[in-house]
């Protein structure tokens, strides 16, 4: 009897201590796994090898189709093939003889059927909806006003993730909507991360941490956060003591200043991401089309939408007037972000507007303001908002702002709002870091579509939900949600459609060669469901992080130029490399950068050009490029070289060159260029002059008088001569 009791008192805690050590390692294991890190994993196809006599052939390609034979298939949708077109245009003989003669049309004079889709707006959304439509087996056509992620999904804050402030409002807010959005936004991260690893990458972002008492609250928050995201996650939260925190991001204050809490989120190239989407859905057999106008929407007898009039503003830019016609889609999307209203209001004008806009402020400052690999967020501002803090490109970027604003085309950031955002980075650097105005160099106001709640007094408390509604005569609208989930709102939407106006998605006929190999299985069965979470993207299938090795090898281009090309083209950057001029140096053999600050070169111009849709400078150094978001300075020292490429590539007379200077400087004004720098000509730019300062911006750049202090040795002065004025003044006597 004693013998069991005894075994009793030694087996419960022998089981307690199993269990304890079971949950233990498992709760080790879960945290510290093995993980497959995008972008890490070898390339699905293998850099091309050397030869014998140390060749190497770069891969070849496929293109997508011109522009110009885009909007060719755009008007023969409306059944009236060009021919026909140009025989109505001809006078009233040429079309009796074309109405006889059309029944014996064929091949490409032949009108075609119209599209199945048509999806209005070139942003992240509708270029989204545009690649799940064509790889579901539907025909779609995709047309932009302006250019693609000319609006909001160029000027986000370059993050994708789930939303660490949102989940901390479903908790204490108990609100499902925000968890869910959370929720859906980390599965989303995932799938980001894996179909475009080379244009986005995991980054740690710090939370610093003031009183001792707020690290278990942020590390409950973090933790909870690892938690949902569950598989999708890649690194887990961990906790920083003040010196290893110190250590890691040393621009920090150091008063005040417990710890960190470093959690890890999603960063990406917004613009490019989103002109990658564009051009796979090009591959994959949409109409892809940017600066194509839609000026009316169209309906049939019964009222129901059958298609819409567009025009091409690009001949508006060469002097002429833009050519203007109609084409046919079985059902229209509506996807143009903060302008959701005015398309609906093309339906229908009686409609309640369902957008927020909201403004939201960043500025971009030199990259010594943060570490390379490490980014910060303030959880708490003066005002309760939240500010990222974040290395990109090579810079810093700063931000957000959130307040209503009007829907403007390019909006400019305010001066109030600039100020706030660096007297917030103020309050955390530490003080011998002077946060000067004059370190701004580029800033921006994106306008992010917020869907409306009746209820919500301001529009901080408004959650990016997407909302996709119908209306009586068919035109189906997806607004609000974030960069993160649109491949979700594009697959609901298109779900929607498909059901909608009965389509039928089946398997693709043609399956392109996107990799530029016979290899083209992304384990993707394309059969007509949704497969967006599984197709690669354009340059995504030979990227590997080694590859600008194989670049600098084979091309002689600069480390620093190859590793930006690889990351911003993936396995195109073979493409973009063949485009560079030679510099007829020994070193680099090739690549003319377009700005000795950046890494852009003269091949990427031409790639815009020519495989991108590129039809204006802005195109270029906003989208394709993104130095005007770097430094709005630097672009305009670039302009002259990026209007001669461009025009040599399209052939662009005086008067379309002369255009094009004016409307980029008037862009550039919204990225914040200097008043006083708008005035340049380009004769002026050319010799220097954007790097002439005014005393006021001088002060701006320096705290020293001009001229800025010397030694006194170096000095051709005597001590206490001021060179500013003459010899003879009282002063210098």
């Amino acid at each position: 009897m004693v013998g069991r009791q005894g075994a009793r008192r030694l087996a419960r805690p022998l089981l307690y201590g199993t269990v304890a050590a079971a949950a233990g390692g498992g709760f080790l294991y879960v945290a510290y796994r093995p993980r497959s890190i995008p972008g890490s994993e070898d390339p699905v196809v293998p850099p091309p090898k050397y030869g014998e006599q140390g060749g190497l052939s770069p891969p070849r390609f496929p293109n997508v189709k011109s522009r110009q034979e885009q909007i060719a298939d755009l008007k023969r949708s409306a059944g009236v093939s060009e021919a026909v077109s140009a025989k109505i245009k001809s006078g009233i003989g040429g079309f009796l003889a074309s109405t006889q003669d059309e029944g014996k049309l064929e091949g490409p004079e032949r009108g075609e059927e119209p599209y199945d889709l048509l999806v209005i707006g070139g942003g992240a959304t509708g270029a989204g909806i545009a690649l799940d439509a064509a790889t579901r087996g539907l025909k779609v056509a995709c047309v932009e006003r302006d250019d693609f992620s000319s609006g909001t999904s160029s000027k986000s804050t370059k993050l994708v993730h789930g939303g660490v402030r949102y989940l901390e409002k479903a908790v204490w807010e108990l609100d499902y909507n925000q968890y869910k959005l959370v929720k859906e936004a980390l599965t989303e991260r995932k799938y980001f991360l894996d179909t475009a690893p080379h244009l986005s990458s995991w980054l740690p972002i710090m939370l610093p941490i003031d009183r001792w008492w707020k690290a278990p609250y942020f590390w409950a928050g973090t933790k909870f956060y690892d938690i949902l995201a569950g598989s999708e996650n890649i690194e887990s939260s961990y906790f920083l003591t003040r010196s290893k925190a110190l250590e890691a991001f040393p621009m920090l204050r150091k008063n005040d200043f417990f710890g960190a809490l470093v959690y890890y989120d999603g960063a990406h190239n917004d613009s490019r991401m989103n002109v990658s989407l564009a051009m796979t859905a090009a591959l994959y057999g949409s109409t892809v089309v940017n600066h194509i106008e839609v000026t009316s929407l169209e309906k049939d007898a019964t009222g129901k939408l059958n298609g819409a009039r567009v025009r091409d503003v690009i001949g508006d830019r060469d002097g002429k007037k833009g050519e203007e016609f109609s084409m046919r889609a079985k059902g229209v999307i509506n996807a143009t972000g903060p302008f959701t209203d005015s398309i609906r209001k093309m339906d229908d004008q009686d409609v309640k507007e369902i957008v927020a806009p909201s403004s939201g402020v960043h500025v971009i400052l030199p990259g010594y303001y943060s570490p390379a690999n490490m980014g910060l967020i303030d959880p708490k501002t003066s005002d309760g908002r939240v500010i990222f803090f974040l290395p990109w490109q090579g810079n810093t970027i700063a931000g957000t702002t959130d307040a209503p604003i009007d829907i403007v085309k390019n909006p400019i950031a305010g001066e109030e709002e600039i100020n706030w955002i660096l007297s917030e980075i103020r309050g955390y650097l530490a003080p011998e870091i002077n946060v000067r105005r004059g370190d701004v160099l580029a800033a921006w106001s994106g306008i992010r579509p917020l869907v409306k709640d009746p209820k919500a007094k301001n529009t901080e408390s408004l959650v990016r939900n997407h909302l996709i509604t119908v209306s009586d005569s068919g035109l189906v609208t997806c607004a609000g949600g974030k960069w993160t989930t649109y491949r979700q709102m594009a697959e609901e939407t298109v779900d929607e459609a498909i059901k909608l106006f009965k389509l039928n998605p089946g398997p693709l006929a043609f399956k392109p060669d996107v990799s530029g190999t016979e290899l083209i299985d992304d384990g993707a069965p394309l059969d007509g469901k949704c497969q967006t979470h599984q197709v690669r993207l354009i340059g995504a299938h030979g990227y590997s992080k080694t590859l600008f090795i194989n670049l600098i090898q084979h091309f002689g281009i600069e480390t620093t130029v190859a590793q930006h090309l690889v990351d911003s083209y993936g396995d195109r950057a073979w493409t973009v490399a063949a485009l560079c001029s030679p510099t007829h140096k020994r070193y680099p053999v090739r690549g003319i950068r377009i700005s000795s600050l950046y890494p852009f070169i003269d091949g990427e111009i031409r790639y815009a050009v020519r495989h991108e849709y590129a039809q204006t400078a802005v195109d270029v150094l906003a989208r394709r490029t993104r130095l005007a978001f770097l430094n709005a300075q630097a672009a305009l020292e670039a302009l002259p070289m990026v209007i001669d490429v461009m025009g040599e590539e399209l052939k662009w007379n005086k008067h379309r060159r002369d255009v094009e200077w004016k409307e980029t400087v008037y862009f550039l004004a919204s990225m914040g260029l200097p008043k006083s720098k708008m005035e340049l000509s380009r004769r002026q730019v050319e010799n220097g002059q954007v790097g002439v300062f005014d005393e006021h911006e001088r002060k701006l750049y320096s705290r020293h008088d001009s001229p800025a202090d010397l030694l006194e040795s170096d000095s051709k002065f005597k001590s206490g001569e001021n060179p500013m004025v003459h010899k003879e003044s009282q002063v210098n006597k």
